[in-house]
């Protein structure tokens, strides 16, 4: 059971915009791996060599049986309770922003709605020539990759290493965090630029800044408040806790 000092239990009761950042922590309880070392015939990449446009134009086939591969794995793991409570904070303040470095998609799954994946979505494609989101199959077998009606080649819709992030989706990351009277780090490092740098605004800007991880990270001596700990039995409790205050100050 985690302790809820005053000044907590009156920035949850109170808040009206609230903004969260997830980050690799909260997937991983859900059983989601790194794809670093693993899985046979790819323990000799890394992902620095696939996850690149150098690696696509020059092996479109081979990054495409990669990502097939991890999207395999990816629809045997589900959400777990971390991301079913974000779902009912969310329905919990009038502005409510979920911000996350995950491409796994399982804040969707779980029916969150306000969200911003900083890095996109495994699940999802685009073209690499007009970015046209792509919504046919993805079959490989015959040689044949997928192309964009424009002619381009179709890639998964993730952030590769060297590429900027979406500019429209960072800037309202930014926006919310700017806005935010209570801000949640939860699972992650709080080391990967600019997700990193989310939070640090948030508190600049005068929010109420918590941390939620397993163990101590940079952040941890700058939030209000740091709880260490799994998200999947914290962060229920939390949601819990606002239900209860909201209820009683009606």
């Amino acid at each position: 059971m985690i302790k809820f000092p005053d000044d907590f239990k009156g920035i949850l009761k109170n808040a009206k915009k609230v903004a969260i950042l997830t980050g690799a922590g909260i997937s991983a309880e859900s059983g989601v791996p790194t794809f670093r070392g693993e899985g046979g015939i790819w323990n000799k990449f890394k992902p620095e060599e696939l996850a690149t446009v150098d690696a696509f134009m020059s092996n479109p086939k081979l990054v495409w049986e990669w990502y097939l591969w991890r999207r395999q794995i990816m629809s045997e793991v589900g959400p777990n309770p971390a991301h079913y409570a974000l779902v009912d904070m969310e329905s919990l303040y009038d502005d409510f922003s979920l911000i996350t470095q995950n491409v796994d998609g399982l804040h969707r799954m779980a029916g969150s709605k306000n969200i911003y994946e900083v890095h996109g979505n495994i699940s999802l494609n685009k073209c690499l020539d007009c970015s046209r989101p792509y919504d046919g199959e993805i079959n490989i077998d015959d040689g044949e990759l997928p192309q964009c009606q424009c002619g381009g080649k179709i890639r998964p819709d993730v952030v590769w290493f060297g590429e900027m992030l979406p500019a429209d989706i960072i800037n309202k990351a930014f926006a919310a965090s700017e806005r935010a009277e209570l801000f949640f780090s939860i699972g992650t490092s709080a080391l990967v630029h600019p997700a990193a740098s989310l939070p640090v605004t948030a508190k600049q800007n005068g929010a109420y800044l918590v941390e939620v991880n397993l163990d101590p990270t940079p952040l941890s001596d700058y939030a209000d408040y740091t709880i260490h700990g799994p998200a999947g039995e914290i962060m229920p409790e939390i949601v819990e806790k606002i239900a209860e205050l909201k209820e009683d100050s009606k």
